[in-house]
């Protein structure tokens, strides 16, 4: 789902209509409905805000989490553990998620993958690790899809192939040819 997605379904979760998520946060019903339409983002001082009122991480707020669904809409459940070899880093996790898409230039990563650690949680919520970089939304749709792909199948190690190499400076990350 998307921020907007997600804010709306938090929103509905907690009985708050429009008018009374705005009240809380000190917007109008007009911000959180452009919000909900994916016409806008709040600042990050109100991210936080709806982050601690609503008792919720803002990794669930921000991310588009993307879960396995087996027969009839149930989740399925396993871990698999996945290796990241352009960021060398291994995670063990029930359940991966992209970013929003970033803004920057033309050789900058447009998507960024996580990973959820089933077993770790902290004070904020569940420990989100990153995985590694994408170009496009096509190539990160794709990954995911393979994991969910090896999960279903029991597999217990998956390694990625669709993540790009990036230089990573003090201001910025670019993608290496």
């Amino acid at each position: 789902m998307s921020f907007s997605e997600n804010l709306k379904k938090i929103r509905k979760d907690n009985n708050m209509s429009q008018e009374e998520f705005a009240e809380m946060v000190d917007v109008s019903r007009q911000a959180v409905s452009k919000w909900e339409s994916g016409e806008g983002y709040p600042e990050v001082e109100k991210l936080l805000l709806i982050s601690q009122e609503l008792n919720v991480s803002l990794d669930s707020l921000l991310s588009t989490e993307i879960i396995a669904k087996g027969p009839k809409d149930k989740t399925i459940s396993g871990n698999i553990t996945i290796f990241s070899p352009n960021e060398g880093v291994i995670a063990k996790c029930s359940k991966v998620m992209k970013s929003q898409k970033y803004k920057g230039g033309n050789k900058s990563p447009k998507y960024a993958l996580f990973a959820q650690e089933s077993h770790e949680k902290s004070y904020w919520g569940p420990t989100n690790t990153f995985l590694a970089w994408y170009m496009t939304e096509e190539s990160i749709l794709q990954e995911i899809q393979e994991i969910h792909k090896a999960i279903v199948n029991g597999d217990e190690n998956y390694e990625l192939k669709y993540s790009v190499k990036c230089k990573k400076s003090f201001f910025s990350i670019t993608v290496q040819e």
